[in-house]
């Protein structure tokens, strides 16, 4: 009786915490970015750098793609190739007009996505934490958005 009452309480436990997804740590702003941000959400991810001519030009585009998929269950973050913290993160995002949010920690591990030398980068992540696209290069708010869509309705 105690063994099932144990492995009853471990199977009501694991059901419970199985909706508690990892945060991602802080953004650029120092501000927390809860699970519930990306729990079941699709993400696009951009690795970019101050030096990086064509990240400079992509990022108006992924400011608008982020404008445009709000409340649409997809978010756009932003990684600092350089992997700037605290005040230099705040001060190289502002300074290229970074508006979606950008990711202090990287989250390569967490998602397992393929390390890249070449910038900019970026990657489709569907509502389940897969890896569904890596985009080489400069991308466009409708490139992305299209990109989005074929893979969705793959589901």
């Amino acid at each position: 009786m105690a063994r099932r009452l144990a492995a009853a309480v471990a199977l009501i436990g694991s059901v419970l915490l199985s909706g508690c997804g990892a945060d991602l740590g802080t953004d650029q702003n120092g501000q927390k970015i809860a699970s519930d941000r990306i729990d079941k959400h699709w993400l696009v991810v951009n690795y970019w750098a101050e030096w990086c001519g064509p990240c400079r030009t992509e990022i108006p585009e992924l400011n608008k793609l982020a404008e445009q998929v709000g409340g649409q269950n997809v978010s756009v973050f932003g990684v600092n190739f350089d992997n700037l913290q605290g005040e230099d993160l705040k001060t190289a995002s502002n300074a290229l007009g970074i508006t979606f949010t950008v990711l202090a920690q990287d989250p390569a591990d967490q998602y397992e996505l393929p390390k890249s030398e070449a910038l900019p980068i970026t990657y489709i992540i569907d509502d389940k934490g897969k890896v569904r696209e890596q985009l080489m290069g400069e991308q466009t708010a409708a490139g992305v958005m299209q990109k989005l869509t074929e893979l969705k309705g793959k589901g």
